[in-house]
């Protein structure tokens, strides 16, 4: 019997028409790939817009059209701009049942420019989202023929077609011949249960930099309700930063990511103010190895979900320790 998917379009440069804000429909888009031997595809026109343009919204909607067709059986495919495809590839992670392979995918070169990777992209996509082998692994990524896991996934580059890797954890696989090869499989999954998108929640992203004096972080007021600090190296901040962000901690969850965007988070190794033990040990979360964009996602499903904080903290903390 032939397999099954569910194929949701949301536009990007995979459909890009040139430079301009034209954009192919996703029967087009998908009309350019060769599609793999016993697969139906069944298309979901969804969104035409640039990566950058997605909203949460689009996104709450996108995950309870996935459910739906992950519950009739079909593997999924999403299609969408790279600016944001790995952190639509994580929330879908933590708030989508894990039943048959979920698949994000695009492209780095527009149709019309030699050669357009996007066809290529789509059929392994197809092919992964069809196989039984890929099921039990969390939302993927697959772009120049490399699956990653989007937990672990961002893009590195600005115009590669190899842009999309894994630092610190390396592919899951390859596509080789049309054919998924999986190499590793993650311990266990992102979340313990999927976090479900039943509340508003506003999360505040704040990237530190050098000489930076705190006026952003005294934006973040309530009109938020969780904030992500971007801090230096393992996980530094200033001295004169600590007790503002401690008082923050003190009246809604405040994460503490690294703007490396690779590598774990320290908990112990240095222990002057600012350091990462001074300011885990006045109520700043760790992101442990997430890094801040997806940090920010996991705290908005959590607090979505109506996680409090120490079911906020247990999240990240089981992320932290493996």
């Amino acid at each position: 019997m032939p397999k099954t998917v569910s194929v949701f379009t949301l536009g990007g440069t995979i459909s890009a028409q040139g430079g301009d804000h034209a954009r192919l429909t996703g029967a087009q888009t998908l009309a350019a790939a060769p599609v793999p031997a016993g697969v139906d595809v069944e298309l979901h026109d969804v969104r035409r817009l640039p990566g950058s343009s997605l909203a949460l919204a689009d996104l709450a909607e996108l995950a309870g059209r996935v459910d739906e067709a992950t519950a009739a059986g079909h593997g999924v495919v999403v299609v969408q701009g790279t600016d944001t495809l790995e952190e639509t590839a994580f929330l879908l992670d933590v708030v989508c049942a894990p039943r048959e392979p979920i698949v994000v995918t695009g492209a780095m070169r527009r149709p019309d420019l030699p050669g357009a990777d996007g066809p290529a992209n789509l059929a392994a996509a197809l092919a992964i989202a069809a196989d039984p082998g890929c099921r039990g692994l969390g939302v993927l990524t697959v772009l120049a023929d490399e699956i990653h896991a989007a937990r672990h996934v961002r893009k590195t580059h600005t115009t590669s077609v190899a842009t999309f890797a894994s630092p610190g954890a390396g592919p899951l696989g390859r596509v080789v011949e049309g054919v998924p090869h999986i190499l590793l499989r993650p311990e266990k999954p992102t979340v313990e249960r999927p976090l479900r998108l039943r509340t508003p929640a506003r999360v505040a992203l704040l990237t530190l930099s050098l000489g930076d004096g705190g006026e952003l972080l005294d934006a973040v007021d309530d009109r938020f309700d969780g904030l992500v600090v971007a801090a230096f190296g393992a996980g530094h901040a200033p001295k004169w930063l600590v007790e503002p962000l401690a008082a923050t901690a003190a009246r809604m969850p405040v994460v503490l990511a690294s703007r490396t965007g690779a590598g774990p988070l320290l908990t112990e190794t240095y222990r002057g103010p600012g350091s990462e033990s001074d300011l885990l040990a006045r109520g700043l979360i760790s992101a442990g190895q997430l890094d801040a964009p997806k940090a920010r996602l996991l705290l908005h499903a959590l607090l979505a979900d109506g996680a409090d904080r120490a079911a906020t903290a247990a999240a990240f903390e089981r992320l932290r320790a493996g």
